[in-house]
């Protein structure tokens, strides 16, 4: 079957589109949690050096 208004193709192509959003949104996302753990675990071993450091 063929859509000779094209009308598929743009649907898909919106789609496309619309995910492609989704996933850089939820790479963002996963991206700033990852800082934050980085940026918690290095200041809970700053911490613990300068604690032990006499």
């Amino acid at each position: 079957m063929t859509d000779p208004t094209g009308e598929s193709r743009e649907r898909n192509r919106e789609i496309a589109a619309n995910e492609s959003v989704r996933q850089t949104t939820s790479s963002i996302r996963v991206s700033v949690w990852a800082v934050a753990v980085a940026i918690v675990i290095g200041l809970i071993a700053f911490g613990w050096v300068m604690i032990n450091n006499k």
